[in-house]
């Protein structure tokens, strides 16, 4: 019977949140049975024991608030009745204490660990009660954890406050018979760090709270502990946590969060609270001044001493910088000494038993990498390069330390290229790859995200904390119905894959190019039609979510507009924004009268910009008004500009009478792009007119040749579309000519360059077709691999600024010799062209990872021997080179091969390291032309019986 009834929880779990659930999943009962907590009759009572933790006693109120919110009954803290629901924690709830002596609650599994919890259905628990949901925590927070498990199932989104999200209601809430344990999380700490806050956030703070006082950390607390987080960095840009109001310490330990400072504030104390004492920066020197040091770290680790805290133990310079270059080594060392010194005679006399972190940021790294070390109990906390790429994981011997080591994240950042901190930057799949990474490389202690003002960071800010908890649940195959889920759970089913669709799109689309870092020209205007197709995504993006928005019930259209509606809307608006700037100066160039019209287009899409900023600032009846604020148009440098302002447009002075200009696509001088047979594609030219009022044209071409037009009338534009009709293409041609007559007098002459089918007889085309002057491949349109047994290539769906990623699995492997260990991608091409050819491989631009010059990979053309490259050459953190390679997502290394001839040819692309993430390649013939992205895919042809 106890196995049928698990059986019936674990199925209804699924029923409830999908085969990829989370958590536990208590269930929503319609019919009879389950042990009802809410229904027409009212609620049941919780049981809460006084002698539990204050955080336990706090949540069992909300844990009321939300049964109330959900069925519209309101549970009574410690009534009475013949059900209930227990929350209680081991060990300081008297309750559950003696029903684990009375063999009525299993803890098995639960006692004695870090932050987990059962949750069992017990029939009689005590005198007059006949049946109780218990939920039993290991410690405070695995309480905690439990009772807002409860609420989430039940119908209330972790983010119903911060978002708005509206809370599901249910006439009936009942729990399915059983037992349920949830193990420790697998990252002891989690946690984020509210940073870069001004002027978003603090704006919003000082209306609503007057400071970053109690009031306000109440609420990022409360929605920690709903995370399923446990650690803070508080914001400390203006503020001093402690100092602002004493009671956010003693709160912060209430809720139970772990409170720690961030990486250029050492001993629990916050930046700004040197200042207010009345020193200066130039003070902060522990050379100069040790006492004045020593006694301002000491004084801050006995406030704290009452509360669970992390040191951050170490020095940096004031306002995040390094410090003077007279410091080195020896003296950090004695810095930390002396901390350890003043830890052992405030907080514990075994140092060892307070928790301890250095970290490892920037410039910091080099201190450790250059052989500064800290006691094996202080936790490292490994950095990544603040655009999400980690710079260093712990080696074997590394892993050993009792401190373990962590990871600091961004989702945020202020700094070079260009500061980041308006709408929501990163993709999914590259926040999984690292911190997956991470976890297999036992960086497992603490993670924490700096996520900027938390909104519009709310979807990777969960996901980093939850994939904290259990790194293992989400794999890269199974990653993208993490969305779909999460969508579910705040908007409901019946739009969940357009949605999550949308967010998957717009956080790749902005991951490719950060949208503080666009320009006019960013992407390409004449090659590719690459700005043309982003500008198309983007629109098709805002059409989609303006449709989805217009079917969601009222209730719900707040919600959706901050979570996904923004900055899917914004975003667009500020790529086709740029976008319209490219074409004005374009087009200005050109002369066409049509600039002034791109030039009002920018115009108009600059107030749109503003018209959603406030749209955002007034929904919820002004709730989230600053939220906002942050500039994000116009930067020149990399902080950020005072003010948004719109990009630079050019006007055109018409001539007086109609006049016809003439431009090919990709803007070579009478010559069009290739024609082949062996893609699906057309060419194109456009006709402008230069002049005030219209003019007539026509066009003749070889008979083989189709135009879209071959006549028309012309007051602005037209573009007329080239294609070819390949049956009738003669065998031996190698071009085409086209004639365009304008009723001005103008005449133009454009040569099509063409590649027939039959071009080269006797010949099997098999593989990816040389296109114009090149091939371009997607990194996982491999079309055969060879691994080892041990090693593999693997997938990374959605992992590429276009496509989808491949790297080596596990990432713990050790370096691999590409001819002995037979590890490798191949990739069929067929090339027309002879002669020298360039191998581009488009990377992430993963950091180092470990000691070493970098991380390296080979590539080989047919039975050549593989050319091995090392990706990091020339590109050194905090240099043009990586801040070129962070601006672009990606690094490009281009291998050079000699006498290649026409015909099938066979790339093999093999990793040596793992951590390296292959993209795309593109084959460089001799016809390359710029763009952004590289070229689209080349046509896969496999030709019959290969």
């Amino acid at each position: 019977m106890k196995i049928l009834l698990l059986l019936l929880l674990i199925a209804c779990v699924a029923a409830a949140f999908g085969e990829e659930v989370q958590f536990m999943t208590p269930t929503f009962v319609r019919e009879t049975g389950g042990i009802e907590i809410a229904g027409p009759v009212g609620a049941v009572p919780i049981l809460v024991a006084d002698e539990d933790w204050a955080g336990v006693k706090r949540v069992a109120g909300d844990l009321r608030d939300d049964i109330e919110r959900v069925t519209g009954h309101r549970p009574r803290i410690n009534g009475s009745g013949k059900v209930a629901i227990i929350l209680g924690t081991i060990g300081k709830c008297p309750l559950v204490d003696k029903l684990v002596r009375d063999h009525k609650l299993d803890v098995h599994g639960v006692k004695g660990t870090w932050e987990s919890f059962v949750v069992q259905t017990v029939e009689h628990p005590m005198r007059g009660v006949e049946k109780a949901v218990v939920i039993a925590g290991s410690d405070k927070r695995g309480t905690i954890y439990g009772a807002y498990e409860l609420s989430e199932q039940a119908g209330v989104s972790p983010w119903y406050w911060w978002a708005d999200v509206p809370v599901k209601k249910h006439a009936r809430l009942a729990v399915t018979p059983g037992r349920y344990v949830q193990k420790s999380p697998k990252v002891k700490y989690r946690g984020i760090f509210i940073n870069d806050e001004a002027p978003c956030l603090s704006n919003w703070v000082y209306k609503n709270f007057g400071n970053y006082k109690h009031e306000f950390y109440a609420h990022v607390f409360e929605l920690l502990l709903r995370l399923r987080a446990n650690y803070l960095w508080p914001a400390m840009w203006n503020n001093c946590f402690n100092e602002d109001d004493p009671l956010n310490p003693k709160m912060a330990d209430e809720y139970g969060i772990v409170m720690g400072t961030s990486h250029v504030e050492p001993m629990m104390r916050a930046d700004k609270e040197w200042n207010r004492l009345g020193y200066t920066a130039d003070q902060w020197n522990y050379l100069k001044n040790p006492d004045e040091l020593e006694k301002f770290w000491a004084d801050g680790v006995r406030r704290n001493k009452p509360y669970e805290s992390i040191t951050t133990i170490a020095m940096r310079g004031k306002i995040d910088t390094p410090m003077s270059e007279d410091e080195n080594i020896g003296l950090l060392e004695k810095i930390v000494a002396a901390q350890r010194r003043i830890l052992a005679k405030e907080v514990n006399p075994d140092v060892t038993k307070v928790p301890q972190l250095w970290c490892l940021y920037k410039e910091v790294q080099n201190y450790y990498d250059k052989g500064m070390r800290v006691p094996d109990d202080v936790t490292l906390l490994w950095a990544d390069d603040n655009w999400g790429n980690i710079r260093r994981l712990p080696t074997p011997e590394e892993r050993k330390r009792s401190g373990g080591a962590g990871v600091y994240y961004h989702f945020d950042y202020v700094g070079g290229p260009r500061n980041y901190k308006w709408v929501d930057t990163s993709p999914l799949p590259r926040i999984w790859e690292q911190m997956h990474m991470a976890y297999e490389w036992k960086a497992d202690r603490i993670w924490i995200a700096n996520v900027g003002d938390i909104k519009p960071n709310e979807f990777p800010t969960e996901f980093f904390i939850r994939m904290g908890w259990d790194p293992d649940r989400w794999t890269a195959a199974t990653l993208g119905k993490y969305a779909e889920n999460w969508v579910r759970r705040e908007f409901g089913d019946e739009h969940s894959p357009s949605i999550a669709d949308l967010i998957e799109k717009y956080t790749k689309f902005n991951g490719r190019r950060k949208p503080e870092l666009l320009s006019p020209s960013t992407y390409n205007l004449e090659n590719y039609r690459e700005a043309e197709r982003v500008a198309d995504d983007w629109e098709s993006l805002t059409k989609q979510s303006q449709a989805v928005q217009n079917l969601l019930p009222q209730e719900y259209r707040d919600a959706y507009f901050q979570l996904v509606g923004y900055p899917v809307e914004a975003s667009a608006n500020l790529n086709l924004l740029y976008y319209a700037a490219g074409l004005n100066h374009l087009w200005a160039k050109q002369g066409r009268v049509s600039a002034n019209i791109a030039a009002n287009i920018v115009g108009g899409l600059f107030q749109r910009d503003r018209d959603l900023q406030r749209q955002y600032h007034t929904i919820h009846d002004g709730k989230w008004d600053h939220m906002m604020d942050q500039t994000h148009i116009g930067y020149t440098s990399w902080q950020q500009p005072d003010k948004d302002t719109p990009p630079a447009v050019e006007r055109v002075n018409p001539k007086d009478r109609p006049a016809m200009g003439m431009a090919p696509e990709g803007g070579a001088e009478g010559v069009l792009p290739l024609l082949s047979a062996y893609s699906s594609g057309d060419v194109y030219f456009d006709l402008f007119n230069k002049g005030l009022g219209k003019l007539t044209f026509t066009a003749t071409a070889d008979p083989w040749l189709s135009l879209s037009s071959s006549e028309g009338e012309l007051s602005h534009d037209k573009r007329i579309y080239v294609s070819a009709n390949w049956s009738q293409v003669p065998k031996t041609a190698t071009s085409g000519s086209i004639t365009i007559m304008g009723s001005d007098g103008s005449s133009f002459q454009l040569s099509v360059p063409v590649r027939p089918l039959l071009a080269y007889p006797n010949t099997v085309v098999d593989g990816f077709v040389e296109g114009d002057g090149y091939v371009s491949i997607e990194a996982n349109h491999f079309k055969g691999l060879s691994d080892n047994g041990k090693v593999r290539f693997a997938e990374l769906p959605g992992l590429s600024r276009t496509d989808s990623g491949v790297a080596l699995v596990p990432t713990t492997a050790a370096p691999l010799i590409p001819t002995k260990d037979q590890v490798f991608l191949e990739y069929p091409i067929y090339l027309f062209s002879s002669g020298p050819i360039q191998i581009q491989t488009i990377l992430s631009p993963t950091q180092l990872l470990k000691p070493g010059s970098g991380l390296r990979f080979a590539v080989s053309l047919d039975d050549g021997e593989p050319v091995e490259v090392n990706m990091h050459e020339k590109y050194v953190y905090f240099t043009p080179n990586w801040e070129a390679s962070v601006a672009q997502n990606a690094i490009i290394k281009t291998i050079p091969f000699a006498s290649v001839k026409p015909g099938r040819h066979t790339i093999r692309f093999w990793s040596i390291d793992p951590g390296v993430v292959l993209q795309k390649i593109v084959v460089d013939t001799g016809g390359l032309k710029p763009s952004y992205l590289g070229p689209p895919e080349s046509t896969f042809i496999r030709a019959s019986g290969s």
